[in-house]
Order: C-alpha cells, then structure tokens, then sequence
C-alpha cells in the first residue's frame, strides 16, 4: 500500500506534494519546535475509528504482549554528538541545522558514555547527529570506541565529506574500518535536490566517490557503504531488496558502488510532522500507518536492543523517542544509569511508534519483517 519505487514522482501525494528542502522549526520559531507540542498533536487526532483506535498499547497488546514492550540483551549504543548539521533536510526528525550549535556533547560526556561501554559491552557504537563529523571530539570518541573492539557505525549526510575541514576524513574512517551509513533521499537527481536543495545530488555523488576511493562499497566487511533513504512523502518505504537492487543499477551509471541500501518510514514527528500537518496529510498518514501495522516487525524493534544517548547525557529507548523528550524508564542519565534496572524495563511508547511498525518495520538497521 503506497510503497515507492525509484519510478514514482513526489507527486504521489496530494495535496502538498512532498517536503521540500528547508530550515529547522526553531529557527523558524515553530511551535512544533518543542516535543512536547509534537505529542500533543499526535494525541489531539480523532483516529477512534482507525485500527486499534490509534493506541500502540492496544497494538502491541493485540499481538501478544498485554504487557507492554520488553527489551532484549543490549547490542547497540547510539550516540547523538549534536544536532549541529551542514544540511537542513526536510524529513529531519532531529531539526538539525547549522543553527542548532548550542546542543553539542562534551568530551566529558563522551567519557561517560564510553564508561558505560565498558560496563555494557555492546556489539555496535553507532555515532549520529545532526552531522556527528562537526563535533570537535568526533574522531576521538571513534577512536576510542575502535580500541575497544566494537563495531563503530558513522551517521554520514556525505555532503559534510566536501567541507575543508573533512578533506581526510574519508581515509581516517576506511583505516579504522568505520561503517559508513550515508542518507540519500533518492538514486535520481530530481527527489534528492527536491528534499535537500539544488545541487545536492551531484555533491552526494562525489562523496560517495571519495568513499569508494578508499574502499567503501567494494563488498570489503571492513568497510561497508550503507545507503539510507526515506520516501519523499507520505507513503511508507518499498520493498529494501527491490529497490537495492534498483538503486545499484542506478547509481553504477555515475561510476558509484555501495554495499547495502537499508529504508526508514518517515516517523511523524519533528519538521515530517510540521509538513504533514501543513498539506493536510497529517491523519491520513497516520491512519496509514495504522492500517499497516505489521506484529511480525515487533521482535526486531530496535528500542528492544538499543540505548538512545543524547548530546547532554540523558538515556532513551530510541532515537526517535529521544527526540519526543520521552525518556527511558528507571534513571536516565549516564551518571545514574543503573544495567540491571534498564533491562527489566518496560520500554516506553507512543502513537509514532506506528512508524517502526508499519509495512515490513522501520529501524536504523533497515526493514525488520519480509514480504509484508
């Protein structure tokens, strides 16, 4: 039900079309700027008549789990270094921007956060921002998490890789085998430039150029090239396999390789949410998400295996919920957090949690359930 593929235009929705290239709702000095305001839109919607009358509860509860979400063993540790970002994408769930400097994580944070490493011992550190790369300590917390063995992943926008400052960054992150998850909108010129401004595409491809120059995208497991995309509006994301097979074919015609390509639904929440609302398609794509909610994704989620940590220490489920303000249950900040209380949690939830359910699931790995 409305998945994309490379062929369709972002006219598919109506009337507002899709998101176009912008700046962050703070600077713009937007109510749904503060979280709080984005739940309580969510919340206001009338979807009594919609599946599980647009309660996650009664979803998840409707599956099998009347008791809530549950977390699974910890494998992931995300950490967000900032909101400071070269780029203003429309999609952004965190509002980053160039104007977001003042939410930038210490080095003493870092400390923390690599403090709770050692005790938690995760597979994967994933680094995201805004673009992480402009924080100042960025490459020391890299470094300091390859020394320790785990699997370092770095939320690229690719064209922060052109700017003076990157000029070797490219490198840095091949020798110390650093996936690279780069987003890109789309594999054409037009919906990329559409969602992130003229001329973007090209600068895209000659980043990715750089990358492959050093390795990135040649099937190397020391360094793999992932692709991340979102749908240019209110439709949810395609089939992954399809479309990376798509994708491949496209972009090889520029001279560009990559290893994997992993899709995320738009989660309703942040400037998405501030565009649905202005083009009228804030409850119909909430009742799509709904209608789509997939049981089968549930196991995969990744608030089960994953601790959110924002640029000022505090802990959350999620990246998204991060954003939202909701704050993991038990203590949560890095100076309190507590292994044995975090595990027993109950993991908590929300209406944009429809996001991470619908279709064949959403998660910073890519799908979650096949042939959905």
């Amino acid at each position: 039900m409305g998945e994309a593929s490379t062929s369709d235009s972002a006219s598919a929705t109506a009337p507002g079309a899709s998101p176009r290239r912008t700046t962050s709702l703070r600077a713009r000095g937007k109510e749904l700027a503060a979280p709080a305001a984005q739940l309580r839109l969510l919340d206001a919607l009338d979807l009594a008549t919609a599946p599980h009358a647009g309660a996650f509860d009664a979803a998840i509860a409707g599956a099998g789990l009347a008791e809530g979400l549950r977390p699974a063993p910890l494998e992931v540790v995300q950490i967000n270094v900032g909101k400071l970002c070269n780029m203003t994408c429309a999609h952004c769930h965190v509002d980053a921007g160039p104007d977001r400097t003042t939410e930038m994580m210490t080095r003493e944070t870092m400390k923390a956060c690599l403090r709770l490493v050692d005790r938690v011992r995760p597979r994967t550190v994933d680094i995201t921002g805004g673009a992480p790369e402009l924080n100042p300590h960025f490459r020391w917390l890299v470094d300091e998490c390859v020394k320790r063995g785990v699997h370092v992943i770095d939320r690229c926008n690719l064209t922060v890789l052109l700017l003076p400052r990157s000029g070797d960054l490219p490198r840095y992150l091949s020798d110390r085998g650093v996936e690279v998850a780069c987003s890109l909108p789309h594999p054409r010129r037009t919906n990329t430039d559409a969602q992130r401004g003229a001329g973007t595409f090209e600068k895209s491809l000659e980043a990715l150029r750089l990358l492959n120059a050093v390795g990135y995208g040649s099937g190397d497991p020391r360094r793999v090239l992932t692709l991340v995309s979102n749908p240019a509006g209110a439709f949810l994301a395609g089939d992954q396999r399809s479309l990376e097979r798509e994708w491949k074919a496209e972009l090889s015609r520029h001279g560009v390789s990559f290893d994997r390509l992993i899709l995320l639904n738009n989660m309703p929440i942040s400037r998405f949410l501030d565009w649905l609302e202005e083009s009228g398609n804030l409850e119909a794509y909430m009742r799509r998400l709904l209608e789509a909610f997939n049981p089968a994704t549930i196991s995969g989620l990744m608030c089960r295996t994953t601790l959110s940590i924002s640029w000022d220490g505090r802990l959350f489920d999620c990246d998204f919920n991060q954003m939202l303000g909701i704050e993991c249950a038990g203590p949560a900040r890095l100076d309190a957090f507590d292994a044995e209380a975090f595990a027993r949690r109950r993991i908590r939830t929300a209406r944009h949690c429809f996001g991470c359910t619908a279709g064949a699931g959403s998660s910073c790995g890519g799908a979650l359930a096949t042939g959905a």
